[in-house]
């Protein structure tokens, strides 16, 4: 019996190849550019077959990272609430992924995106387009702000989940996530909110160039439009302010 050529039929196999397929690409494009008929073309299936799996290419993108965690829900639960405390709520939010059994997923991809350039490149687009992209709506950062501000947040998250789950350092290894909340929470939010002596104006203004050439800007704008969050947000319809030289 001779075997039909063409594209392969959809099991389980076909869904690996798929997500094969599409780690490659958001590798090597990055989230926005890598598209589902590129990736169709890659793993030999008909496009209908990634939808039949997967539903859109974000949820693609997040079975390709094997997250436990879901951003759109992650994000909104940050921002509820009185935007003084949105820190203290970041850190009790992500401890509470990380001491939950689906946390050793999450230490395992920062401690392999700490080795692995491949992994690396697959976190900064998860971190950017589906975590930073968010947060700069929800919790209402400025946009010129959004990428020096983000950027910290970043670096205070990851040290305390190097320190504490990686390095097991003590007492931060042992010490209860209420009280590391307590006691982070402040920092992050001053990364959120608060002055940041030594940043520029000039600065601020390339890390927002940096921030449009990845995208997050027009995504924002393209969130508030469907959520309407911007239509009552008095501060978006205010002149873009710049930091502090």
């Amino acid at each position: 019996m001779v075997r039909r050529s063409g594209r392969r039929p959809g099991n389980q196999d076909t869904k690996q190849s798929i997500l094969e397929a599409a780690r490659t690409a958001f590798a090597e494009r990055g989230y926005d550019k890598a598209s589902i008929r590129t990736i169709a073309a890659q793993a030999e299936v008909d496009p209908a077959l990634i939808y039949h799996y997967f539903g859109t290419k974000e949820k693609l993108f997040l079975a390709c990272m094997n997250v436990p965690i879901d951003p759109t829900e992650l994000i909104p639960q940050a921002s509820q609430g009185p935007s003084e405390e949105a820190g203290i709520r970041l850190v009790r939010l992500v401890l509470s992924v990380w001491d939950s059994p689906n946390g050793t997923v999450a230490v395992a991809m920062l401690r392999s995106a700490m080795s692995n350039e491949w992994t690396a490149r697959l976190m900064r687009e998860f971190v950017v387009t589906q975590i930073l992209r968010r947060a700069v709506t929800a919790i209402g950062i400025d946009e010129q702000e959004a990428p020096i501000r983000l950027a910290l947040v970043a670096t205070q998250i990851a040290g305390l989940a190097v320190v504490r789950y990686d390095l097991k350092v003590e007492p931060i290894a042992s010490a209860p996530a209420e009280q590391l909340a307590a006691t982070i929470g402040p920092n992050v939010q001053r990364y959120l909110t608060g002055d940041l002596p030594g940043t520029t104006q000039a600065a601020s203004s390339w890390w927002a160039q940096r921030w449009q050439s990845t995208g997050c800007s027009r995504w924002a704008r393209s969130w508030r439009s469907v959520t309407g969050r911007g239509k009552a947000s008095r501060a978006s319809r205010l002149p873009r302010r710049t930091m502090k030289p």
